[in-house]
């Protein structure tokens, strides 16, 4: 069967899917149908940080599914109770209590229902250039205009947006009606977007000062993937609500929001719910995530690694003129080149030359590679990428 033909034939054309077909994948590596090896930096967006096919994943996955693979959350599930008592020991320690489901999107929604719920009021902050998802409450917190306009429709007007990294118009858009403010404490999809050191502590001041809840969405930026367990670890900073996902499966879907224990507490039975949420076989995948993620110090490999990876992008910057820009913490990286148009001919020509790589917000090349990648892959990549820069500006 062509893969490519019957997608477009079958499946709703709602991506921009390149012209490969992957169909292998282990460690850093993925292959295509053709029997093509690539080297993978983009991790399923930030999903695989174990790599691909992580033995202690595959091995938690085939041995639960010959168990139990789905009941109801009418009963206790037991790897549900354990991936929950194994994250109040990596989660901010204001974090203690967990609502789990099935994506990162949902894990917002989640989140802010909590705080409709808790607070008794009906506006939220949510930040230019942020993404929280594509679901209706969440693509209306979401920035894009291209993503929102089509449905405005549905989009409740729940979401005050104003500019990141500004803390004057977060005082001033709060109203007597905001409930809370939602921050990814750095922008993935819009960017690699990195605030000031006095950003997240002062929007924590602020959610102080005028009794509102500080979310912060770390589906992208959460389980080590900033060189911190969580990306507010980074500013000392400890929400009111936490999201994740992403990384959190090792490449099975699991989404989850957390929050302190007296504001979970809003929630009564029926208030929420998710059928698939936290059932046996996500939750063993996610607990063998976490403790292999722990027994490798894969945090602290990736703030060691972005390091390594940043000086090279940054050396590149100062080589080329297209190049507008390098930045990153850990191993969330961007590199903002001047021109849509050169962006997107690099991701090309990397992908023919077996590097995936992937462009956001218009013209940042982002890289978001598994968090066991090695120097030798990050010099392979920095190699070639010097070589396609150089062909693509002559």
């Amino acid at each position: 069967m062509d893969a490519i033909k019957t997608t477009e034939r079958y499946i709703a054309q709602t991506y921009k899917r390149q012209p490969l077909t992957i169909v292998k994948g282990r460690g850093m590596f993925v292959w295509d149908s053709k029997g093509r090896k690539y080297l993978d930096f983009v991790a399923g967006v930030a999903v695989c940080s174990l790599g691909h096919c992580h033995p202690e994943v595959v091995k938690a996955i085939t041995t639960q599914a010959r168990k139990l693979i789905h009941i109801s959350n009418l009963y206790h599930i037991q790897p549900q109770a354990e991936l929950a008592a194994l994250l109040v020991k990596i989660a901010p320690e204001s974090i203690s209590k967990f609502f789990f489901c099935n994506s990162g999107a949902e894990a917002v929604e989640a989140a802010f229902k909590l705080a409709i719920k808790h607070t008794k009021r009906r506006k939220i902050i949510a930040m230019q250039g942020s993404f929280h998802g594509r679901t209706i409450a969440t693509v209306g917190a979401t920035w894009k205009h291209s993503y929102r306009e089509p449905f405005k429709a549905l989009i409740p007007k729940a979401f005050d947006f104003v500019p990141f990294n500004n803390l004057e118009a977060v005082e001033n858009a709060v109203g007597n009606q905001t409930a809370a403010v939602i921050v990814e404490p750095v922008q993935g999809e819009g960017g690699v977007n990195i605030p000031s050191d006095d950003y997240l502590p002062g929007l924590r001041k602020i959610c102080d000062e005028n009794g509102l809840l500080l979310i912060c969405d770390e589906v992208q930026t959460g389980m080590g993937r900033t060189g911190k367990w969580f990306a507010c670890e980074h500013w000392n900073v400890l929400p009111d609500e936490i999201t994740m996902a992403k990384a959190l499966g090792g490449g099975f879907p699991i989404g989850c929001m957390g929050a302190k224990k007296e504001i979970m507490e809003s929630f009564s039975p029926g208030d929420h719910a998710s059928t698939f949420g936290g059932n046996p076989l996500a939750c063993s995948a996610a607990i063998a995530t976490v403790k292999t993620m722990r027994k490798l110090k894969l945090p602290e490999r990736a703030a060691k690694m972005g390091k390594y990876f940043l000086k090279s992008l940054n050396e590149l910057a100062e080589k080329y003129r297209c190049i507008k820009e390098a930045r990153g913490i850990g191993l969330l990286l961007g590199l903002e080149m001047n021109e849509k148009s050169t962006a997107e001919t690099i991701v090309v020509k990397a992908r023919e030359r077996g590097f995936l790589i992937n462009c956001t917000a218009d013209k940042v090349l982002r890289f978001v590679p598994p968090l066991i990648v090695e120097q030798k892959h990050i010099d392979s990549l920095i190699s070639e990428l010097d070589c396609i820069i150089a062909e693509v500006k002559k």
